[in-house]
């Protein structure tokens, strides 16, 4: 659930969108010349929420690129030439080396982000006011003695019944007793 504040930034244009599109083709050109090889066109989307600018995941035999379209309007110069190759570096270390033989952000990672020449820092630090971001969901539980406040993965762990949690103090098992406000 995204919360907004006053002065939300709105998500980029259409415009912006094919720039980063292009962009994203530009930096896979480049490695397909400095590796010889080719790398598959993947999907880009701009449906990422929260405080992260870009991701790169795989889902099964599934890879997709994910952007935050409000970051990357409040910081569009920034973000192209930073977020947009840090993934595109992960797509081709992912294709080169496989994820699970490679640290994430480590030498091959590093090697590649050279090669594109862009800035190999893990995270930019970005003034998030009037990006919307995402807040955690609690839920209150009930025991014999007091409330207690689940985050909603306890809180889903529970409703799929994977796991029972009991209350430290009086060790009753807790029980559902309403959803609550979003919270920080």
């Amino acid at each position: 659930m995204a919360v907004t504040s006053l002065a939300t930034i709105a998500p980029i244009n259409a415009e912006q969108q094919a720039r980063v599109l292009d962009k994203t083709q530009a930096t896979l050109a480049l490695a397909e010349r400095e590796y010889g090889r080719e790398f598959p066109a993947i999907p880009v989307l701009f449906d990422l929420r929260g405080r992260c600018s870009g991701m790169y995941r795989v889902k099964g035999t599934a890879r997709v690129m994910r952007f935050n379209p409000h970051i990357f309007a409040k910081y569009f110069a920034d973000s192209l030439a930073t977020t947009v190759p840090h993934e595109v570096a992960h797509y081709v270390s992912d294709c080169l080396y496989g994820l699970a033989k490679i640290r994430p952000h480590g030498e091959e990672w590093q090697n590649i982000m050279a090669v594109f020449k862009a800035d190999a820092s893990r995270t930019a630090d970005y003034d998030l006011s009037g990006i919307p971001t995402r807040r955690q969901r609690y839920f209150d539980y009930r025991c014999a003695c007091q409330r207690h406040r689940l985050s909603i993965r306890r809180h889903n762990k529970l409703a799929r019944g994977e796991v029972i949690y009991n209350c430290r103090q009086c060790g009753a098992s807790l029980s559902f007793v309403a959803a609550c406000q979003v919270g920080a």
